[in-house]
């Protein structure tokens, strides 16, 4: 599968299959998070693996509701938490260098789309969340202090693939010289 179709094809998975997932599999992804770019090679990304079913029950009921993806927790046999460490990526000599702080989101976003896309080449399926109680996340799953949880993976077999949602045409998003509306 050539790269553009593998990004076009992807999607949001909300239920799975209770089929496992290889450890062939799991391994690959984490390789492409391990080969992710990141601000001067900080690789800031942490990767926890919950398989335990009583601690994705746990998970789920830290997910903000309504949450369309905390089925997919429950269901999926394995979440990935995407963990960033604080204080390592969009900075110099310990001093933040970029317009929007701490680059530890960029980059863990980099990791995220590489690790979602490496799980959708393998016919594995992928939701990314964000929206759940942070700090009792951290808590539940011993985040050490500097670092945090970026987002909850749901990771398995798709029981449902949805179909595209509708994108905006290339001319609707690019400007050539300056930004003009």
């Amino acid at each position: 599968m050539d790269l553009l179709h593998l990004i076009m094809e992807r999607r949001s998975i909300r239920r799975f299959k209770p089929d496992p997932v290889p450890q062939e599999s799991l391994d690959a992804i984490l390789e492409a998070v391990r080969w992710t770019p990141s601000w001067t090679n900080s690789q800031c990304w942490e990767v926890i693996i919950v398989k335990d079913a009583s601690v994705k029950r746990q998970l789920e009921a830290l997910l903000f509701k309504p949450n369309r993806a905390s089925k997919g927790v429950l269901e999926a046999p394995v979440t990935l938490i995407l963990c960033g460490k604080l204080a390592s990526s969009g900075y110099y000599k310990g001093e933040i260098i970029t317009r929007w702080g701490d680059w530890v989101l960029f980059d863990c976003g980099l990791a995220t789309q590489n690790l979602c896309l490496m799980s959708h080449s393998l016919g594995l399926g992928t939701v990314i969340i964000g929206a759940f109680d942070h700090k009792s996340v951290e808590k539940l799953l011993g985040v050490p202090k500097g670092y945090s949880i970026v987002c909850l993976i749901p990771l398995g077999y798709p029981a449902v693939t949805p179909r595209p949602p509708k994108r905006k045409q290339i001319k609707g998003f690019t400007h050539v010289g300056t930004f003009r509306k």
